[in-house]
């Protein structure tokens, strides 16, 4: 005989709708947006403000490669944390205070970045890794928790939501560094990320009676103490984010066995349960991981090589930091067609599976960058420089595979995992998030340390693009396999 898991039952948000959604989803929206303008604000100016300022005295194509590494590693730290925050908001602090907490760790270490000193600079960052651990997968986790398992708003809610963190990414390089960070110094642009993650924690305190139950502690009575021990243990990871991000070498290793580890975990957590159907899920969702992680080594140039190639090899009337507004720009754009689009493929059964929206994610970024190659062959001006349309189409491309592969993810995951353990795999999506920041790194580091000129990107950019097409179609074949597993979740 084979148990099986009987999922908690749905307990629905309170009552009350904006535009055809629950009403808590636009509180999270909006928290989400802030706590996102916080950080692509600083993520526009890191790898070039920490090539300039920490390793100005380097090559110019060793100090891009340094800040390259660095930013990898923070990148992939970043989202690696998730997976000890989802566990942390789980089973034992619940996902309100892990946001609270988690959002005060960032703010303190955005506002340490203004410091021009290394080791300072570093203590942020690290300070900023170990808050977003907190706050990043449970915030996603709430949203998943909105809706029942079957309702069909749910694709729909997640790219909403994905919106508000693409609309708060869209402002931010241009308040950030276009604006503050050009004129008065970028390291005032970490200030003003400082204040927009503020500004997150005082909407989601403000409005924390839309959610009702949702994402309450576990244990109200004890909710100080809690947080008081669990801040004090963020305290303590601290020196450790500091060492990786000195040693970004061992990030990938750390990560590989964290992968490895997540995974013998779902595994045999289902296998204890004695669920197969479990089992099976848990088996595709791992594999979608791994498009997962592809995907995002690709995707992930943005704020590095693509950074210092708009910096030195894009004509463009405007500062570069602009085109880290792009990509969320077109979500924001193109997002309100993908959320109207899914509902209308699935009502003429035409709506792509998850692993071919997966595979179709590949597809497109591997367009993008093949259209960045064909661009420095043919489109540049002899001076080394190629027109900043094409910069952009590639962008365009990037970010129609980024509304096929991340929104969808969210809401897959929160329905492919067993409701007990959502959170942890949330966390897990964010670690494969880190681990393809942290190859995107390395990747951008070996683009960006020749600087021989602009054919230095042509081999990288081909690598790429010829990965993405590869996988891309490998997943297409074997779409009808990973359905399988997943038994009936779309």
């Amino acid at each position: 005989m084979t148990a099986t898991t009987t999922p908690a039952p749905f307990q629905p948000p309170p009552p009350g709708e904006f535009l055809g959604h629950p009403r808590p989803l636009w509180m999270l929206f909006g928290a989400e947006f802030w706590e996102r303008f916080a950080y692509y604000g600083m993520r526009a100016l890191l790898a070039t403000y920490v090539a300039t300022t920490f390793f100005s005295l380097l090559p110019a194509g060793e100090a891009k490669s340094a800040a390259s590494l660095t930013y990898g590693a923070y990148t992939a730290l970043i989202y690696a944390t998730g997976l000890f925050g989802g566990f942390v908001a789980d089973r034992y602090l619940g996902y309100r205070p892990s946001i609270m907490l988690g959002g005060a760790f960032m703010a303190a270490g955005l506002f340490l970045l203004l410091i021009p000193e290394l080791h300072w600079f570093l203590v942020g960052l690290s300070i900023i890794v170990v808050g977003n651990g907190l706050f990043k997968p449970n915030i996603s986790t709430m949203v998943g928790k909105l809706y029942a398992p079957e309702d069909a708003r749910r694709d729909s809610g997640f790219t909403i939501f994905y919106m508000g963190i693409n609309a708060g990414g869209a402002l931010a390089p241009l308040i950030c560094g276009t604006v503050v960070g050009a004129l008065y110094g970028y390291k005032w642009g970490f200030f003003c990320a400082g204040i927009g993650m503020i500004l997150g924690l005082i909407m989601f305190h403000w409005l924390r009676g839309w959610l009702g139950h949702i994402g309450e502690s576990p244990q109200p009575a004890r909710n100080f103490a809690r947080m008081a021990k669990v801040a004090l243990g963020c305290v303590a990871c601290v020196p450790l984010a500091y060492l990786l991000l000195s040693k970004a070498d061992l990030v990938g290793y750390i990560l590989l066995l964290l992968f490895a580890v997540l995974s013998v975990y779902f595994i045999g957590s289902s296998l204890r349960s004695g669920d197969k159907v479990q089992l099976h899920r848990y088996t595709a969702m791992l594999l979608l991981f791994l498009a997962k992680i592809l995907f995002w080594g690709m995707f992930e140039q943005a704020g590095s090589s693509l950074n210092f190639f708009a910096k030195d090899h894009v004509e463009a009337p405007f500062d570069f930091t602009l085109f880290q507004s792009f990509n969320p720009l077109f979500i924001l754009l193109l997002g309100p067609v993908f959320a109207w689009l899914w509902p209308r493929l699935e009502n003429s059964h035409l709506n792509p599976s998850v692993p071919r929206k997966f595979a179709i994610a590949l597809l497109f970024v591997a367009i993008g960058f093949t259209t960045l190659v064909l661009s420095i062959k043919y489109l540049d001006d002899g001076s080394g420089h190629i027109p900043w349309l094409m910069l952009t189409l590639v962008y365009v491309f990037n970010t129609m595979g980024e509304l096929c592969l991340s929104p969808i993810g969210l809401s897959m995951v929160s329905k492919l995992a067993a409701p007990k353990e959502t959170g942890m795999a949330m966390g897990a999506w964010f670690l494969c998030s880190a681990m393809g920041n942290w190859v995107a790194g390395k990747v951008a580091s070996v683009a960006v340390a020749a600087d021989i000129g602009i054919s230095g990107y042509i081999e990288t950019y081909s690598f790429i693009a010829y990965s993405g097409f590869g996988m891309g179609i490998a997943f297409l074949l074997f779409a009808p396999l990973i359905n399988k597993l997943m038994h009936g979740v779309r």
